[in-house]
């Protein structure tokens, strides 16, 4: 259930059409929330039936123009009673963690090539994050709302370096000779 609500949040922070939110995902949202063009308009247009966005009205002539919608208030009630709700966390589902367990089974050939190129690329991802939060966080940001941003930032650099930390000692544990016999 949570598209809905990233989309109704990203149309909060700014009215936007089906490919601007697209192009917000992919900058900001997807770093946590994927979602495709299609799921994004399919998702407007329920969200549109059920009376929580509505299009803007165009000034002009709308065949072929991109429509922008906007968060109506049954959207804002919607989102702030999903804010408030409790929901359990979800268990990891990793495929690099259970092709480490079919390792221990079947042997460990090519094994060490994956884990250094998931490395590689929470490396590259931390990399980014820490950009991110360089550009868009300096010190005199201090808002309740950029506080609430630069705390899901922070979530996404902690877990880049989670993996990092885990993968290095995945790596050193592959790398280690059997003991003795």
């Amino acid at each position: 259930m949570s598209l809905p609500h990233a989309i109704l949040t990203a149309l909060l922070e700014k009215p936007s059409s089906g490919l601007e939110l697209t192009r917000r995902f992919d900058r900001s949202i997807g770093y946590f929330w994927s979602a495709t063009h299609q799921q994004i308009y399919r998702e407007l247009g329920r969200l549109e039936e059920a009376g929580f966005i509505r299009a803007l009205p165009s000034p002009g002539p709308t065949r072929g123009q991109k429509k922008e919608y906007e968060v109506l208030p049954a959207g804002r009630t919607e989102l702030t009673a999903w804010v408030g709700s409790a929901e359990e966390p979800k268990p990891i589902r990793d495929a690099l963690l259970l092709r480490l367990r079919a390792a221990a089974v079947v042997g460990t050939e090519g094994l060490e090539a994956e884990l250094r190129r998931h490395l590689a690329l929470h490396e590259g991802q931390l990399a980014e994050y820490e950009a991110i939060e360089k550009r868009h966080f300096p010190p005199e940001r201090d808002t309740a709302e950029d506080r609430l941003r630069h705390v899901v930032l922070r979530g996404g650099i902690d877990l880049e370096r989670f993996w990092i930390e885990w993968l290095t000692h995945a790596l050193a544990e592959l790398a280690r000779p059997p003991a003795g016999p």
